[in-house]
């Protein structure tokens, strides 16, 4: 047999996951091995320092697993999603797992932590003990050091050892390949709970040893899997002292990112895709600062400002036009803020867009007046500032009712110009905390450790025929983070990113100025 006839046999032999290492020529003779694995100097004996979280995960984990006593919780990390045929998207984990392991950035993709169920007799009072499993890094003579390219380290990295993750995150450690060990100790008396939808593998090996317990097993299992998904969504509601800090100082950096913004409107006016200059400016700070964005963001000129989730910004940027950007930098931690300013491309508000922009702003401080009150319940917020606005359109013969007709469950005509909510948890997710249930989300009073935003809007498309035509294609979202205190005062921790008509005039100009 030929040479030529041997690769086509072995072409035709090789299975699909294989198939992506054809366009490499990996060299595999013994020799290249043993020399490959040779000769390298000792690594770093420092152990790394611990996290900023780690001394908080203690009380996390007890907040997760009180109502699971006796239960094993499983809470993936998540993997890896292919990008353009074999390379990654950049990996971002879970919150649920970020939260309960402390890990931010991009760590650690295929890990699992494991809330083990601890004796009722434990003099502690916790009800779990967590076990952090994960694929420590492989030895330079093994073949994954050269030769894989989602793992290796001559690829991506020298993953941590497990003496190294225990020091970062202060957390017991193990090897992902004794995890299935661990979850089949003693399943069946034992009751498995898992975060579903997360990573399909550890879901499957979880099923897996469901069954072999006789326990509910897929579809059968998933109300009790929500339950647990439920419940870590709404002990994030409260943040402590680590994530607080960790918010401000995203919202910090964010202001950073703005600054940019308005440095680069010149250059976007002359750019046929403006937006895209704009977009581009936050996100070289997001990367500079921070893990990178903390949602796509919204740089939205013009009329585009009248499409809420305008993430397209492939338009021009006009002098004379308002530029909506909703943008927030995720940093390393996985926090995230949330802002939005509407700001005028030539440094100065129209007339017509004053009017807009000051009943937007009217309900902002409504909004964060009824928030200040005692006993407010988070629903209360949108409340208040629904009722400026429809006052404003009454005012201005916009609306076919009177404002107290159209603030009512009947009515609700004030909406087709601000059609979305006005608040939302924030944190670990731009949406922070969505699982939770409505009682304890919308329904729920105010209390200290909750953040959220307060962004009203008004959208004027330009071919709405119900408004005058000055104010078609105007559209204006203020959008603040906000936070309440330990004594139960609320914070705008945005307060230094300018939103009045004048100090966003003299901010433009300023950092225009500066030309820094």
């Amino acid at each position: 047999m030929s040479e030529n006839e041997t690769e086509t046999e072995q072409s035709t032999d090789q299975t699909m996951a294989d198939r992506g290492n054809t366009r490499s020529r990996r060299p595999t003779s013994e020799a290249f091995r043993a020399f490959i694995g040779s000769n390298w100097g000792p690594r770093p004996s420092d152990l790394p320092e611990q996290g900023g979280a780690a001394d908080y995960l203690a009380a996390r984990h007890q907040l997760a697993g009180a109502p699971f006593a006796g239960q094993r919780l499983v809470i993936p990390a998540g993997t890896y999603k292919v990008r353009s045929n074999d390379c990654d998207y950049r990996f971002r984990p879970h919150s649920a797992f970020a939260h309960l392991s402390g890990l931010g950035g991009e760590k650690e993709p295929d890990t699992v932590l494991v809330l083990d169920p601890i004796d009722e007799g434990d003099a502690s009072g916790a009800t779990h003990e967590a076990v952090l499993y994960f694929k420590p890094r492989a030895s330079r003579s093994s073949e994954e050091f050269y030769a894989d390219s989602r793992y290796g380290e001559f690829w991506v990295g020298a993953r941590p050892s497990i003496a190294e993750m225990e020091a970062m995150t202060g957390l017991k450690c193990a090897h992902i390949d004794t995890l299935r060990d661990a979850l089949a100790k003693d399943a069946g008396q034992v009751q498995l709970r898992i975060v579903p939808g997360v990573d399909g593998n550890v879901e499957a090996m979880v099923n897996e040893v469901r069954q072999q317990a006789g326990l509910p097993v897929g579809g059968d299992a998933l109300p009790d899997d929500e339950k647990l998904q439920e419940h870590l969504s709404e002990i994030r509601l409260k943040k402590d002292e680590y994530e607080l800090s960790e918010l401000r100082h995203a919202v910090e950096v964010t202001k950073q990112g703005f600054d940019d913004i308005i440095r680069s409107l010149p250059r976007a006016v002359g750019h046929r895709r403006g937006e895209r200059v704009i977009e581009g400016a936050f996100g070289a700070v997001a990367r500079e600062e921070g893990n990178g964005l903390g949602y796509e963001t919204i740089a939205a000129s013009g009329n585009h400002a009248n499409t809420l989730h305008w993430i397209d910004n492939d338009g021009p940027v006009r002098e004379g036009d308002l530029v909506l950007v909703d943008a927030g930098i995720e940093v390393d931690s996985l926090y995230t803020a949330d802002i939005t300013r509407t700001l005028p491309v030539n440094g100065i508000f129209t007339e017509p867009q004053k009017k807009v922009y000051q009943a937007v702003l009217d309900a902002c401080e409504a909004a964060l007046k009824r928030a200040r009150q005692p006993n407010t319940r988070f629903r209360d917020i949108h409340d208040a500032a629904m009722e400026v606005l429809a006052d404003r359109l009454e005012q201005w013969g916009i609306l076919p009712v009177s404002a107290k007709e159209s603030l009512s469950s009947e009515g609700q005509q004030h909406r087709r110009w601000m059609p979305h909510g006005t608040s939302h948890h924030l944190g670990l997710d731009v949406h922070d905390c969505a699982q939770a249930r409505r009682e304890l989300y919308q329904d729920a009073l105010l209390e200290p450790g909750m953040t959220f935003t307060i962004e009203p809007g008004l959208y004027f498309r330009a071919d709405d025929l119900a408004v005058p035509e000055e104010l078609r294609g105007i559209g204006v979202r203020i959008e603040d983070d906000v936070q309440v205190n330990a004594d139960g005062s609320v914070t705008r921790i945005s307060e230094d990113i300018p939103r009045t008509i004048d100090d966003v005039e003299a901010w433009i100009a300023e950092v225009q100025a500066s030309g820094k």
